[in-house]
């Protein structure tokens, strides 16, 4: 099975045949925190997350819902000709915050006539009840995705970057919003430190057999304002060389089964705070490369997966 050329089943091909054009996400910052930053599990984060959260990318907090994603909406036109948009609330946890707030911002988001997606990242715990039940009200207006950072399914790893929840909470969390039919996207990230290709590659099939809707498969970016900058600057740990990277999406591809749709391939560090890779800030390079061994290899997603017809 082949998707507009390509040898998986990418998020661009699922939006465009379920919408009928190419929608465009918008990275929204709903002003947060993070039960790893604000004391209640810790006050320093994950050891690779930025200052910014993972929202370096995301709109100004100091305004309102309504403008950013009208800034937002401008910034991309400047660009592109585009109608419809996804309502990413990127930075920091995102329903990490009283019920309240969290209706308030997300019905904003939501009612926007240009949006057709409402797409929250967050942690697996912090889904509690009534978060829930507001997911569930939103997701009957218009779709609801939510994002939650696994990274690994490894104990030490996880200890290792302060994930703070184990993996039996976040199959709690799979397990609630499947119950809900709210699709959900999973992270996970490539080249964690002490990480085998073998301990990645059960990661994503672990993450495969849940039958979710989307994985990001993500490469481990060092930045220089984390911890994880700090460490490595101090002692260097191996990093994926661009050709090693390439080959490990392609391995990833093949176990993954083939209806999960494959929202990245590689990730966009900061150039101003990028320690390395710094192959990776050449992200079309990369993606390139990828499709072509893909299509040298005769890769296509599924191929290996243990389910496959």
């Amino acid at each position: 099975m082949f998707w507009d050329d390509k040898r998986y089943y990418s998020v661009d091909y699922y939006l465009k045949h379920t919408f009928g054009e190419k929608v465009y996400r918008l990275s929204l910052n709903g002003g947060m925190t993070c039960p790893n930053r604000d004391g209640t599990l810790d006050t320093r984060g994950c050891i690779f997350c930025s200052a910014a959260g993972s929202g370096d990318f995301a709109q100004n907090a100091q305004e309102s819902i309504t403008q950013q994603l009208e800034d937002a909406k401008e910034q991309i036109r400047s660009k592109r000709n585009c109608n419809k948009f996804i309502a990413y609330f990127q930075a920091y946890t995102n329903t990490y915050a009283p019920v309240d707030y969290l209706r308030s911002i997300f019905m904003k988001a939501i009612m926007d006539p240009d949006v057709v997606i409402l797409s929250i990242a967050t942690r697996p715990d912090c889904l509690s009840r009534e978060v829930l039940e507001l997911l569930d009200e939103l997701n009957q207006i218009k779709p609801v995705w939510i994002e939650l950072g696994l990274q690994t399914i490894h104990p030490k790893t996880s200890t290792f970057i302060r994930s703070g929840f184990t993996l039996s909470c976040f199959h709690e969390a799979v397990e609630h919003l499947n119950a809900l039919s709210i699709p959900l996207i999973v992270h996970v990230i490539l080249g964690l430190p002490g990480e085998t290709k073998a301990d990645m590659l059960e990661t994503v099939a672990h993450v495969g057999a849940l039958h979710v809707f989307g994985i990001k498969l993500q490469l481990l970016h060092v930045l220089s304002d984390t911890d994880l900058g700090i460490l490595y600057k101090e002692h260097p740990f191996p990093l994926f060389s661009q050709d090693e990277y390439c080959q490990m999406i392609c391995n990833c591809l093949t176990i993954l089964p083939p209806d999960v749709t494959i929202h990245r391939l590689t990730g966009d560090g900061p150039k101003d705070l990028l320690i390395g890779p710094l192959w990776s800030s050449a992200k079309r390079s990369v993606l390139n490369q990828i499709h072509k061994t893909l299509k040298d290899q005769d890769i296509w997603q599924g191929k290996n997966y243990p389910y496959h017809n």
